[in-house]
């Protein structure tokens, strides 16, 4: 018997060591406050749950974990995303989350971290539409209108991945939030909303067999926070990305929201 747990504590010895030596590879914020701004209207990464009012979503949940490995807490604020990257960049906030795509513009205001999800761009439409299967099919209908929110990547993609190229072209009806461009999507406003799968997959769920998603991927992204530059946050939380996708806890995430989470139920 001796024998056997001998074994058995070496073995546990190779699983659970570098676990935990990997949960202590993270700085220590000392408890320090970290303000947190946020949008809430990116399903399911970050919303207002329309039962209970609490504010919810999978960077709630990261944040929260990040918290806990790297020793701060949060204060969290909300802004509109026409102003959230350069509130941060004045360093109003230490923190802004919101689904936001890095690219090397943004990053000449802010630091991003690393990339906490990879997602790709998706035609969500009214799931009776038959007028249009893809972009080009769209793009051909001078009469069908997309929505968008000015300086998001979905817009950018409008421009010059399915119209035109000019930013100013009146096929594009622009909206403060991420929710309006839905609205008006449901509503008939316009015909096509263009967004990431993640955010795409949360409102089909959610729209009681009202919307769909059609054609194929248009371009890929990368999702990170964005910090003042030369945050001293930025080490911290890459490192704390680095361990929660390392020991499975990015891909629990994942799971919770995007595959068991079903919005408004």
């Amino acid at each position: 018997m001796s024998k056997l747990l001998s074994t058995f504590a070496a073995l546990a010895a190779l699983v659970f060591v570098p676990l935990a030596a990997q949960a202590q590879d993270v700085p220590d914020l000392g408890g320090r406050t970290v303000v947190v701004v946020t949008e809430n209207a990116y399903p399911p990464l970050q919303f207002v749950d329309p039962k209970t009012g609490e504010q919810i979503g999978w960077e709630y949940d990261a944040m929260a974990e990040m918290a806990k490995r790297l020793n701060f807490s949060v204060e969290y604020q909300n802004t509109s995303w026409d102003a959230m990257i350069q509130a941060v960049s004045d360093s109003q906030y230490d923190l802004g989350m919101t689904g936001i795509t890095i690219r090397d513009d943004r990053k000449e205001k802010v630091d991003f971290s690393d990339p906490y999800m990879h997602s790709e761009m998706r035609m969500l439409v009214r799931a009776d539409e038959e007028r249009f299967a893809d972009e080009k099919e769209f793009a051909a209908k001078d009469d069908l209108l997309i929505a968008a929110q000015p300086g998001t990547t979905p817009f950018y993609v409008s421009v010059y991945d399915v119209l035109d190229g000019d930013e100013a072209n009146p096929r594009i009806k622009l909206f403060e939030t991420f929710g309006a461009t839905v609205q008006a999507l449901r509503a008939g406003d316009v015909d096509l909303v263009l967004t990431d799968g993640v955010a795409a997959n949360g409102y089909v769920a959610a729209s009681d067999g009202k919307l769909k998603v059609i054609g194929g991927p248009l371009g890929s992204e990368d999702f990170g926070f964005i910090f003042p530059k030369g945050s001293d946050l930025v080490e911290p939380f890459n490192a704390a990305i680095t361990a929660m996708k390392a020991d499975g806890t990015i891909d629990a995430l994942n799971k919770k929201w995007f595959l068991d989470y079903k919005l408004g139920q």
